[in-house]
């Protein structure tokens, strides 16, 4: 299966944290329906072009398609991270993975607009008043935001957890990394809603330049806590 495919690269990269989920839950199995069903979605067309023509306007769709897809395997790639790193499924975390999912399914259609506008809008005929445009951002960088709340929650409940799931220094260490990462992308998540509702109408798109914070911002984040990490390392080992 692809999650276990997954896991043992995981495992690779990440000698010093053990994977508590070996067996793919019920769970997970779920929510790979869901990817799969979200996946369907994004697909432009499911009829075959009847000329040469439809097929080009579905070829330029294509671009946008990827770009979603790519966000909706990094998303499906967290949450595996997740489950292969502490195999949690209690209520609490039930909860939480089927708000993610709720939110994955009911922002596809969001995400497939928004993609479309931007590298496809002429060929599919997708529009939007300039007016529109702040409110299209505010739904975008909303989904965004929730989706990582939800991850970071189940990252603090994995700490919470952290004497039962018997982690150790390293591992609580990754765990904290993790919350703080994904407060990072909440806070940029946010900050662009700030960004769409003050700027006007007719530059609200450039709000959207905001996510562009993230590299810098995980840069110097990463940067800080690999050091960090270092000296822990050579406190154990002391």
């Amino acid at each position: 299966m692809f999650r276990k495919t997954v896991a043992k690269e995981l495992q690779k990269n990440n000698i010093n944290f053990r994977l508590r989920g070996h067996e793919v839950k019920r769970i997970e199995a779920f929510s790979d329906a869901v990817f799969g069903f979200a996946v369907t979605l994004l697909i432009v067309s499911l009829e075959v072009p009847k000329n040469f023509e439809e097929l080009l306007t579905t070829m330029k769709g294509f671009f946008a398609f990827g770009v979603s897809f790519a966000l909706l395997m990094l998303i499906w790639f967290e949450q595996n991270m997740f489950f292969r790193r502490y195999a949690l499924d209690n209520r609490i975390i039930i909860f939480l993975n089927a708000f993610l999912m709720f939110i994955v399914l009911f922002y596809v259609y969001p995400l497939k607009f928004l993609f479309t506008l931007m590298f496809n809008s002429s060929s599919a005929g997708v529009q939007i008043e300039q007016s529109q445009v702040p409110e299209l951002m505010y739904i975008y960088s909303g989904g965004y935001t929730i989706i990582y709340i939800l991850f970071f929650f189940m990252y603090v409940h994995a700490y919470k957890k952290r004497n039962e799931l018997e982690l150790t220094p390293v591992e609580i260490f990754d765990t904290k990394t993790r919350m703080w990462a994904h407060l990072i992308l909440i806070l940029i998540g946010a900050l662009c809603v700030a960004a769409a509702f003050l700027l006007p109408a007719e530059k609200a798109g450039s709000s959207g330049f905001v996510y562009f914070l993230i590299g810098p911002a995980f840069s110097i984040f990463h940067s800080l806590r690999n050091k960090r990490k270092r000296q822990l390392h050579k406190e154990i080992n002391e």
